[in-house]
């Protein structure tokens, strides 16, 4: 397979490249390649995206997403990995449910899919899961998920034992007691609306532990879904400090606030929640700075039923994978304050190396995972023209730049958009 006359994103910067992909992988990288291809003018070729925090809901939800359907969503958004987390039912927190995953996924034979093992035993706080055994059946790190584990000399050993296996603990950081019940930011638009908010503190205190455990112990963590401007400040003070931290943020908390729920919209309730306006820039610039390594969806597809009711019942999440390229590049690079190579280091690059997954780099002998953008290309958000099941979004209705043309995994074209 060639991609021809491309503009390809590198380290270096972005040049006009022909692709040759033999046998799954980059064979050849030049100005022109002799024969027959793909026909890339106009578009920019970034290493296939990876996401490192999807939910595919199956086993056990399969009414809301499924490995196939979550698969579909992923290639039509650019990615060639996805990484899917472990609350499902039964839990991913033993190698038959792992397994399950990894052969499922290669029976649907779209993206690469990897599976998050569970932390503890029905990620109920309580004790260790089969973390070894887990990873030999193709788990790629450990995470709690949407929960903290409570219990800090339980986490401190989590930590110890992933590292044994090779692996890194993803931490969702919310400390429950505070929360109490929270489903909004508290601030001006909690107050506007009657609902009970949860403070920054309850993020900020476990990122803090976290840092404090990976600092004591000598041992690497990743933090999930950093939404607010303190949290940031607290992982820069920690890199600098030299913890082996690393983090991520989400599409929705460098585009939205928390003004999006003044209309009582169920689509912008997420965990952790939009943040205000300082948050929000303060992501960007963690972001920008290098403080925050990579961007995740955080895929949360729902069915309808688990929205369209009061905003108090209503389920977390938002559908991310098909709107989180074009969000992102609208927001960040197309406004400057990231490079293309940035932004295919945040989305590619940086997933890749925390995970320890092959990808991440356009270069000879790399996977031929690539992705195709026309960066534009203005489109409108269609929520009904998702591949993914779940339909919830707060984008419905908004205008984005960059669009997904060509996924390519492995040296195959997995989804392709048909130009005019």
């Amino acid at each position: 397979m060639i991609l021809k006359h491309a503009d390809v994103v590198t380290g270096g910067g972005v040049k006009r490249l022909d692709i040759r992909a033999e046998n799954g992988r980059i064979a050849e990288l030049a100005p022109e390649i002799e024969g027959e291809g793909i026909d890339c003018r106009g578009l920019t070729v970034f290493p296939g995206l990876i996401d490192m925090h999807v939910h595919l809901r199956e086993p056990g939800f399969e009414k809301k997403e499924n490995i196939e359907s979550g698969a579909r969503a992923a290639v039509k958004g650019g990615f060639s990995q996805i990484c899917c987390m472990p609350n499902t039912e039964p839990v991913a927190d033993n190698k038959v449910v792992v397994s399950y995953i990894v052969n499922r996924a290669r029976e649907v034979g779209l993206c690469k899919i990897h599976p998050i093992g569970a932390i503890t035993v029905g990620q109920r706080g309580e004790n260790l899961a089969a973390i070894g055994a887990m990873k030999a059946a193709g788990a790629v790190a450990i995470s709690e998920d949407g929960k903290s584990v409570v219990k800090t000399s339980l986490m401190a050993n989590a930590m110890q034992y992933a590292a044994d296996f090779g692996l890194k603990c993803l931490c969702h950081c919310e400390d429950a007691s505070l929360v109490d019940g929270g489903v909004v930011h508290e601030g001006y638009y909690s107050t506007f609306t009657g609902l009970k908010g949860s403070i920054r503190a309850a993020e900020d205190i476990i990122i803090a532990r976290e840092i404090c455990l990976a600092e004591s112990l000598g041992l690497p963590v990743h933090i999930c879904h950093v939404s607010t401007y303190s949290g940031v400040q607290l992982i820069r003070e920690a890199k600098a400090r030299g913890v082996r931290v690393t983090a991520e943020t989400c599409p929705h908390y460098f585009t939205l606030t928390d003004a999006a729920i003044a209309e009582f919209d169920t689509n912008a309730k997420v965990n952790p929640p939009l943040r205000e306006e300082r948050d929000r820039l303060a992501v960007i610039e963690g972001l920008r700075d290098g403080t925050i390594d990579c961007i995740a969806s955080d895929h949360a597809p729902h069915h309808e039923d688990d929205k369209n009711v009061e905003f108090n019942y209503a389920a977390f999440g938002i559908s991310g994978l098909e709107t989180s390229f074009a969000l992102s590049y609208t927001q960040l690079a197309a406004s400057g304050a990231l490079t293309l190579p940035a932004l295919a280091e945040k989305m590619s690059g940086a997933p890749a190396r925390i995970l320890g997954l092959e990808g991440g780099k356009i270069e000879v002998g790399a996977p031929a995972d690539l992705t195709a953008a026309d960066l534009n290309e203005t489109w409108t958000v269609d929520p009904k023209e998702f591949a993914s099941k779940g339909k919830n979004t707060p984008f419905a209705g908004r205008e984005v730049r960059g669009r997904v043309k060509l996924t390519v995994v492995d040296g195959a074209v997995k989804y392709e958009e048909k130009r005019a």
